[in-house]
């Protein structure tokens, strides 16, 4: 058995356990060495920012895996929770002082996965109807490209298309030796990947799971199966939206930035953690997502910040090269299933 097999055959609570160790050692390591300080603060700048991109990675990973399509959407998910819950703090909810923009997040979770339930009606659910079976054509992929220039420009004529700032009242640090983690950035990390473990569970463990697992498969043998097909569906696109509010929610909490163009750089981002961690895995979408933020915080320190994108890129195009079916991929290339 090859190494790569084992740890792919590896209860995954135990691979994330020794993925954590050898993150915090590596860390403490390089926080030891002189002048290593530095470095390791972006390492662990690397690793809070990953947690973003992890939560939309793993929505991409959803849509691919079950439904076997891109769906553009899923950054404009991202963007819909910042940007209204931005409104609502700034024009909707002066009574509620310092902690508006608490109460305002809610509010734009709801209104990502709304959206995203309507993408799912008026592509696949219509699709099925008029056709029998959606992901048998390209029209959802076109269609999703839609909703996107839709709700983006809908966003644009209600909120303008200027930069803001989200208003968030407090920032808490941790001093650990010569490093400074931020409270809500570690927290925003959690969280994400105990979402995501969640989802891993529910897919294997559940009624649910085992059902879209089967529509992963096929669709039409998960239908004579007794599978509905039409009422699970719809599970990922709420799973999905979800995600991305989450992500949405914690982006801008963190980083105070938003702008109706904010999904766009997340979700370019969280297509190359997804393709790097492996199609169709959950687990290659947590390691890609963290793998991600690493290499875009250390592009920055080494290279400057117009150089992230070349740098993160680049290890994208090598990683097909060298290994097309990712971290965790099986050998089927760009036949991802859950």
């Amino acid at each position: 058995m090859s190494a790569a097999a084992g740890v792919r055959g590896a209860h995954p609570l135990v691979v994330s356990a020794g993925v954590a160790v050898g993150c915090v050692a590596a860390i403490a390591g390089l926080a030891a060495l002189p002048g290593g300080a530095t470095l390791a603060q972006q390492v662990v700048s690397g690793l809070m920012l990953g947690g973003i991109y992890v939560a939309v990675a793993v929505a991409f990973t959803l849509t691919i895996g079950v439904l076997n399509f891109l769906n553009f959407t899923i950054p404009t998910m991202f963007m819909l929770t910042g940007m209204v819950a931005w409104g609502l703090a700034r024009h909707g909810l002066p009574f509620t002082e310092a902690w508006h923009w608490a109460l305002a997040l809610p509010p734009g979770i709801v209104v990502a996965i709304l959206a995203s339930l309507v993408v799912e009606r008026f592509t696949f659910r219509y699709l099925k109807t008029r056709h029998g079976d959606a992901t048998e054509h390209a029209i959802p992929l076109v269609s999703s490209l839609g909703f996107l220039l839709i709700f983006e420009h809908l966003v644009l004529i209600v909120l303008g298309s200027d930069a803001q700032s989200f208003p968030v009242r407090f920032r808490l640090d941790w001093q650990v030796g010569p490093l400074v983690v931020g409270l809500p950035q570690l927290a925003s990390l959690l969280l994400s990947l105990a979402i995501v473990f969640w989802l891993s569970w529910l897919l294997a463990r559940t009624r649910t799971g085992r059902a879209l697992r089967s529509i992963a498969e096929s669709p039409d043998t998960a239908t004579l199966l007794g599978v509905e097909v039409t009422r699970i569906v719809p599970v990922v696109f709420l799973l999905s939206g979800l995600l991305c509010g989450v992500a949405g929610a914690l982006f801008v909490v963190n980083y105070s930035d938003v702008s109706p163009f904010m999904g766009d750089h997340v979700g370019t981002k969280a297509i190359a953690a997804m393709v790097l961690g492996g199609l169709g895995s959950i687990w290659g979408a947590i390691a890609g997502g963290l793998l991600v933020g690493l290499l875009e915080t250390l592009g920055i320190h080494f290279f400057g910040g117009d150089a992230a994108q070349v740098v993160v890129w680049t290890v994208l195009l090598l990683a097909i090269v060298l290994r097309p079916q990712g971290l965790f991929g099986g050998s089927r290339i760009g036949k991802g299933k859950l």
